[in-house]
C-alpha cells in the first residue's frame, strides 16, 4: 500500500513538472499564449520570429537550468542532512558556496583594485572563477576530511572555511570600486537566464557526475540514519560514503553556484518537504522525491520573480526566501524532524 502511493505521488510530481515547465516557459515580459507556444515547440510552427528566438534562445534554457539547479541542490541537501544527522544541513555548509564566491570575487574585485576593466567579464569567465573557487575549498575540504574522521567535525570546519573566506571577500569589496562591487552584488543574488546552450550542456555533464555517486549511496544512506555503528555491522564503509559525499556535494553544488550564483533555501527546506509529503525515511523514494519538488520549487519562484507583464525581474535568491521560508516553517512546525536524525 505505502509502495503504491509512493509511485502515485511520483508520478503526479513529473506531472507537476512539466506543467510547471510550461508555465515558467511561458511566462515573461512578452506575452506568448499557450498554443503559440505549443504550436512553436511541438511543430515549430512560430507565429512570429521574436517568439521563437525569445523561448528557444532564453526561456528554455532559463527553464532547464531552474531544473538542472532545483535537482542538484536538492539532493546535495538531502545528502547533507542524513550524513551529518543534522536537520540544519545544506549543500553550502561545508563552503563550496563561499569558494565560489572567492573564485568570482577575485576575478571581479581583485581585477577592479588593479585596474582590470570588470564590463569585459564573460559569463564563462565568471563560471570558470567560481568553478576553481569552489574546487579550492573542496580540495582544502577534502585534505581535512582525510586526517579528521569525526563528522561533526568536518561540518564545523566546512563552516569556518565559509567563514574566513567570507571575511576576505569583504575586505575585498572593501577596496574594489563601485561598478565592480555591484557587478559582483548582482552575481550574489542569483540568477537562472543569460546561460547559452553551450554552457546549459556543460552544467547538465557535471550535474549528471555529481548524480552517479548518489545511485552508488542510496542502500549506505539508509543504513547511516541507524547510527554509524549499525551501518558498519551492515557493511557500510564510513569513509568511503564520505568522499562519495563530499565529491558528489562538490560537483553539484560548485558547477550551481557557479553558474548561476548562490541559491539560498532550496538545499535546506526541499529534502523537508520531500519527507513531509512522501512520509518516508526510504532514501530509494526521498532522492528522487526531493529533485522533483527542488526542480518545480524553483521553476514556480523563477516563475513569480519574473513579473509577468515587465521587463524587471526578481534575484532567485530572493525569491526562493520569501516565499519559501514561510511555507517550510509552517510545515515543518507540524512534525518534530529531530527524530528522524
Amino acid at each position: 500500500m505505502r509502495s503504491s502511493r509512493n509511485s502515485f505521488l511520483l508520478i503526479v510530481s513529473v506531472v507537476v513538472l512539466v506543467l510547471s515547465l510550461f508555465l515558467n516557459i511561458s511566462l515573461g515580459s512578452v506575452t506568448i499564449s499557450t498554443g503559440e507556444l505549443l504550436d512553436g515547440l511541438f511543430f515549430n510552427k512560430w507565429e512570429r520570429a521574436s517568439f521563437e528566438q525569445i523561448i528557444l534562445n532564453y526561456r528554455f534554457p532559463k527553464a532547464i537550468v531552474a531544473v538542472l539547479a532545483g535537482i542538484g541542490l536538492s539532493i546535495s541537501g538531502l545528502q547533507m542532512q542524513t550524513f551529518f544527522r543534522n536537520p540544519l544541513a545544506g549543500p553550502y555548509v561545508l563552503g563550496i558556496s563561499s569558494g565560489a564566491g572567492f573564485g568570482v570575487a577575485i576575478l571581479i574585485l581583485a581585477g577592479s583594485i588593479f585596474g582590470f576593466a570588470s564590463t569585459a567579464i564573460s559569463p564563462w569567465a565568471t563560471a570558470l572563477a567560481g568553478t576553481l573557487g569552489a574546487g579550492l575549498i573542496l580540495a582544502l575540504v577534502s585534505l581535512v576530511a582525510w586526517r579528521v574522521k569525526d563528522s561533526m567535525t568536518l561540518l564545523i570546519v566546512g563552516i569556518m572555511f565559509g567563514a574566513a573566506v567570507s571575511a576576505i571577500i569583504s575586505v575585498l569589496a572593501f577596496f574594489s570600486g563601485a561598478e565592480a562591487l555591484k557587478l559582483y552584488t548582482i552575481w550574489s543574488l542569483g540568477s537562472l537566464g543569460g546561460l547559452g546552450w553551450n554552457q546549459v550542456g556543460l552544467l547538465s555533464f557535471v550535474v549528471f557526475l555529481g548524480l552517479i555517486p548518489v545511485i552508488f549511496s542510496i542502500r549506505s544512506f539508509n543504513a547511516s540514519l541507524l547510527g554509524e555503528s549499525y551501518a558498519e555491522s551492515m557493511g557500510v564503509n564510513p569513509n568511503r560514503l564520505r568522499w562519495l559525499m563530499i565529491g558528489s556535494t562538490g560537483l553539484l553544488a560548485g558547477a550551481i553556484t557557479a553558474f548561476c550564483g548562490p541559491i539560498a533555501f532550496v538545499g535546506i527546506a526541499v529534502p523537508h518537504l520531500a519527507r513531509i509529503v512522501w512520509k518516508t525515511s526510504d532514501h530509494r523514494i526521498l532522492f528522487p522525491a526531493s529533485g522533483i519538488c527542488g526542480a518545480i520549487l524553483l521553476l514556480l519562484c523563477d516563475a513569480v520573480g519574473q513579473l509577468p507583464g515587465s521587463a524587471q525581474s526578481l534575484p532567485i535568491n530572493a525569491v526562493t526566501s520569501l516565499i519559501g521560508a514561510p511555507l517550510v516553517i509552517g510545515l515543518v512546525l507540524r512534525k518534530n524532524f529531530s527524530k528522524e536524525f
